[in-house]
């Protein structure tokens, strides 16, 4: 038997022999298609070159393309488990000419790889060719020998490609096989065309017109080829079987499913295992790809097909989560061809049990609801209101409503349950502007109602294409903005972060193939869900749903991306240094910063910064991956994750973990929907800048990482060596030497000031008045000009020690300020205060204020022109006393 592997392998090594590059799989998530919610075809990677938007280093080439269609106008989700060839996850090979080859050389690689290489008869296979294509008929006849009622006109759009309603188009030529008249099918274009025993395995489109508003308007100046082989179909062929489900891959997966629930794989089973099998492929796939069960946009249909396995887990008796318990099966059988399966496996396994084990808890009550519900019924029709309330009680999607019915005969009101929906948003649009919210707001709220949130590409992405979905100018919504516009901009999905949970928006350009350019300054976004770019048009104009192109600066996002996970790693490092009384209090994510603020009564010593330092730098070192998880708040809380200050959190949470303790712990576990680095080394480097108090009892820690950090260090490092050569010493003696400086200074201020008070002692300091009687006390009043402040009390002390018993009072004026002091010796102090004496002078002074001791006090004020004024005042008040 011819496994999988071995085909798909084996095509690509063909085409390689044949002068084409090998391309490997672009990702699930289209990056150059904005309608597209996932690449469903293998010629999506190449749609720009088809176009001429985008040159390849080849004119050839060949691929085994990913491919999902389970949303959109391509969903096959319904029809899977059911019937034999329908898949949500398929591999579709490919061959891609880009004005090389045409058809004659299409329709040789496609005979010569059938026939002869993989050796299929001829008997068993047949053409079709678009009705008015002379040329592709002759070809087959010419080069595959096939009889006219073997090469099929088909005059429908069956056999004719057009890439929308303009660009490159063209007819088809398809391939089918025949599995034999033992089983019900006529060929194409017949009544029974849709038996299986005609089955299509390959599709060779031959793009030659150019299309206008749906129609042509000329031929292609290259033609080109585009083919798409589904490699599940031509395994079935190769393997000998007619079912798609009874090849070795899926044949694998079902025994796995079959084993881990011990269940027959057949019978009444088997719908549910092959469900089980072809989700399980779909969302191991989407999960590597970058994709997260979420409420809207690629993660909710991700949530959807898993939930739609897990229900079929449960109907074959799985009493605990079955679906990451599956996943090593999927990676033996396809992670050789898709390593990235090998790369993911851990965040497959853990998103899987994670959704499984939240639905579980649900599951139950919705079934018991729906079984209530339709206790009575055999066939019918459910109420739309029924399927609406399990949808929004319950979280039971209407596909799993409709799908749980479908064994019974017994369909949904549809019409019933949209009009449920529509009511609660009329209900929620009504609570909301009885709110109190802000009437700007109104107009997001219209944005989100009509167009839905935004979904945001770029956790795994820098670049995007979107379509616009409104244009906000000057607080009311436009349909269009031109060049010089400031202009707020929402497209359908986007790789620009909206400032939230401290981290700032991202900036960068949006573009278009129309000479559209504009500058983002700023995202933000608006009701949890609305991502507003907020530009300048610089060239061009903007229109309702045009395509654009998006592009976030990817230096600046980088930044970002280590200043966001060094605050992961700072609060945990202050929680281990500080304690666990450390709470994030709030935080600022820039480019060229970060700044925390957290629960702290105290400031960080020189020792606690050093070791935050530390640890956090250690951590980098380290290189540690970082992981994300989608749980519930209370699940995430339950593994330890510190939800973030600030944040508002729904009914599920991005949890971000990072580095490990010595005990292999996990380092960092936190409640985040930023960006984040992939590894810690990314950071580069931790440096704290800054450390002080915000309020009472909160902290705040400022730091630089990376680039900033390295010039922070060697701005400081070149200051050292100037300070160096200023002292005449090297950079490892500045300290001594400095303070040996500051001792020598210190010892100059202190004979200096001696030197004053001696001379302004001794009366050549300023007005003096030797010992006198005054009111019946020894009195020393003085006036010392040019004299510090800090030196009156000691020179009142002075005083005083010559007085034996008295009164002294010292004035120091400089720059036309006036200092007072005043002593009163011990054995006075029952009968004059300092502080009464003292409130006389500053009087004087034109000050207020002042204060002390009864023996000592001390003040002063701004005239200190009456410095001698102040002395008399004091005398008089002497003399009365």
């Amino acid at each position: 038997m011819t496994s999988t592997n071995d085909i798909r392998r084996g095509f690509l090594d063909f085409f390689a022999r044949e002068g084409h590059t090998i391309v490997p799989s672009a990702p699930l998530v289209p990056q150059n298609d904005p309608t597209l919610m996932f690449v469903n075809a293998g010629m999506v990677p190449f749609k720009n070159v088809f176009t001429g938007q985008e040159s390849r280093p080849y004119s050839t080439a060949t691929s085994s393309q990913k491919c999902v269609r389970a949303g959109g106008k391509h969903n096959d989700l319904d029809n899977v488990g059911y019937t034999a060839r329908h898949h949500t996850f398929f591999e579709m090979l490919g061959n891609f000419s880009f004005g090389d080859y045409f058809k004659e050389q299409a329709i040789v690689n496609a005979w010569t790889l059938l026939t002869r290489d993989w050796g299929l008869s001829p008997d068993k296979l047949t053409a079709t060719v678009y009705h008015t294509d002379d040329e592709a008929f002759d070809l087959w006849k010419k080069i595959a020998g096939l009889p006219d009622h073997r090469i099929i006109r088909i005059p429908t759009k069956d056999n004719f490609w057009t890439m929308g309603e303009n660009g490159p188009c063209g007819p088809c030529s398809e391939i089918f096989y025949d599995h034999g008249d033992h089983i019900f099918g006529g060929p194409p274009g017949s009544p029974d065309e849709d038996g299986d025993r005609f089955v299509e395995i390959w599709n060779l489109v031959f793009m030659q017109y150019e299309q206008a508003n749906n129609e042509i308007v000329g031929n292609l100046p290259k033609p080109s080829i585009d083919t798409g082989m589904g490699l599940e179909r031509i395994a079935a062929v190769m393997q000998g079987v007619t079912d798609n489900y009874d090849t070795d891959t899926f044949k694998a997966l079902i025994a796995a499913s079959g084993s881990l629930t011990h269940t027959a794989t057949d019978g009444a089973n088997t719908a549910s295992h092959r469900v089980i099998a072809d989700h399980l492929r779909t969302a191991g796939f989407l999960v590597a790809d970058g994709v997260l069960p979420a409420n809207e946009g690629r993660g909710y249909v991700l949530r959807r097909i898993m939930r739609r396995a897990m229900r079929h887990a449960h109907i074959l008796g799985a009493k605990e989560p079955l679906m990451h318990r599956l996943v090593p099966a999927l990676v033996t059988e396809m992670g050789a061809a898709y390593p990235e399966l090998f790369r993911a496996q851990s965040l497959i396994e853990a998103t899987l049990q994670q959704e499984e084990t939240r639905f579980r808890q649900t599951l139950d009550k919705g079934l018991k609801l729906l079984d209530e519900a339709t206790a009575d019924m055999t066939e019918g029709t459910l109420p739309g209101e029924t399927a609406f309330k399990l949808y929004d009680t319950f979280g039971f999607p209407y596909d799993l409503t409709e799908d749980a019915l479908r064994e019974r005969g017994i369909t949904v009101d549809r019409e019933g349950f949209d009009t449920a929906m529509a009511e609660q948003k009329r209900a929620a649009r009504a609570a909301w502007k009885g709110s109190g919210a802000k009437a700007s707001d109104d107009i997001w709220f219209d944005i989100a109602e009509t167009s839905g949130g935004t979904e945001f590409l770029g956790y795994a992405s820098d670049t995007g294409e979107g379509a616009v979905v409104a244009l906000v100018k000057n607080g009311a919504r436009v349909d269009t903005a031109t060049a010089g516009d400031n202009v707020s901009i929402v497209v359908n999905q986007t790789p620009f972060y909206g400032e939230s949970g401290g981290q700032v928006g991202d900036a960068g350009q949006i573009s278009n193939d129309a000479g559209l350019r504009a500058t983002v300054s700023d995202t933000s976004k608006q009701l949890g869900r609305v991502f507003v770019h907020n530009a300048t048009i610089d060239a061009g104009e903007i229109k309702i749903g045009d395509p654009v192109k998006l592009q976030i600066d990817v230096a600046r996002r980088a930044q970002i991306r280590a200043n966001h996970s060094a605050t992961h790693l700072l609060h945990e490092a202050l929680r281990e240094r500080l304690g666990k009384h450390v709470a994030q209090k709030g935080s600022l994510v820039a480019p060229e910063r970060l700044r925390f603020d957290f629960s702290q009564p105290v400031a960080m010593t020189p020792a606690d910064i050093a070791q935050v330092e530390s640890d956090v730098n250690a951590q980098v070192r380290g290189n540690g991956a970082v992981t994300t998880l989608l749980m519930t708040p209370d699940a995430a809380i339950e593994m330890g994750a510190m939800a973030l200050f600030g944040e508002k959190y729904g009914d599920e949470v991005r949890v971000v973990s990072m580095g490990s303790q010595d005990d292999g712990r996990t380092y960092s576990i936190e409640l985040c929907g930023g960006t984040h680095v992939s590894a810690l080394g990314d950071i580069g480097l931790f440096k704290v800048v800054g450390e002080g108090a915000v309020s009472s009892g909160v902290r705040r820690v400022e730091a630089l990482t990376g680039e900033a950090a390295r010039a922070y260090l060697t701005g400081r490092d070149d200051r050292l060596r100037e300070a160096a050569a200023s002292l005449k010493s090297t950079p490892d003696e500045v300290p001594a030497r400095v303070a040996a400086l500051i001792e020598d200074r210190r010892r100059l201020e202190r004979e200096l000031a001696e030197a004053k008070k001696a001379l302004a002692m001794g009366g050549g300091g300023g007005e003096a008045a030797g010992p006198e009687q005054v009111g019946g006390v020894a009195f020393i009043g003085q006036v010392l000009n040019d004299f510090e402040a800090k030196g009156l009390r000691g020179a009142v002390d002075e005083a005083k020690q010559r007085l034996g018993s008295g009164i002294a009072v010292m004035l120091a004026v400089n720059e036309g300020r006036a200092s007072v002091a005043v002593g009163v010796t011990a054995d006075l102090v029952a009968t004059h205060n300092a502080v009464d004496l003292l409130k006389v002078a500053v009087a004087a002074l034109g000050g207020q204020g002042g204060g002390g001791r009864p023996d000592m006090a001390q003040g002063g004020g701004p005239e200190g022109a009456k410095a001698a004024d102040a002395l008399a005042a004091v005398r008089e008040a002497l003399s009365k006393a």
